[in-house]
């Protein structure tokens, strides 16, 4: 199940400067078809007092999983998704605590002193992270969809899912270019 979701989201898409502009970037990867363009931008997020920031590269639109399992549940957990070699930790690494639970695959981080999960190792995708798009700072985030995820029916709901696993296969840092850097004849 996909919807869109208004008031909070689009209220946080409308703050910040010239949104998608700052920090735009756009990548090309061949995939079946040659060269199917994929625009990323550079989001910087973090926790509720600071002590941990970090920026990740991903599509302005974001697929965002409302996942319904135990923990994600009680911690009201929404996420999207990107592959490790697009998420950098830039400070805090001293600050963040990790809990872990049942398979101990998904590392559940998040900030000792503030209490905020900014970002996680989901057991999804142990290969990428979690990012909390409340957690982004404003200005970069063109829109939002949501997918309903049934945590409670994990295994069934990841054997049914059609692409969940491919969303933090890495991206080829290589054919990365800034927007202003780009050259055309």
């Amino acid at each position: 199940m996909k919807r869109r979701v208004s008031i909070f989201w689009e209220s946080m898409i409308q703050h910040g400067e010239s949104g998608v502009g700052h920090g735009s970037s756009r990548s090309w990867q061949c995939n079946a078809e040659p060269y199917l363009e994929v625009e990323r931008v550079k989001h910087t997020g973090g926790c509720h007092c600071g002590a941990v920031r970090f920026d990740v590269w991903s599509s302005p639109d974001l697929l965002v999983f409302d996942c319904d399992c135990s923990i994600c549940t009680k911690k009201q957990n929404h996420h999207f998704i990107v592959p490790e070699n697009q998420f950098t930790l830039l400070q805090g690494l001293e600050n963040i605590n990790t809990y872990t639970f049942n398979t101990h695959i998904g590392k559940h981080t998040f900030c000792s002193t503030c209490g905020v999960q900014s970002f996680f190792t989901p057991r999804s995708n142990p290969d990428g992270y979690g990012i909390a798009p409340h957690c982004l700072d404003p200005g970069t985030v063109r829109s939002v969809t949501v997918e309903k995820f049934c945590g409670q029916k994990y295994e069934e709901t990841m054997k049914n899912h059609p692409n969940i696993r491919d969303l933090s296969k890495p991206v080829a840092e290589t054919h990365t270019v800034e927007v202003g850097s780009l050259h055309t004849p």
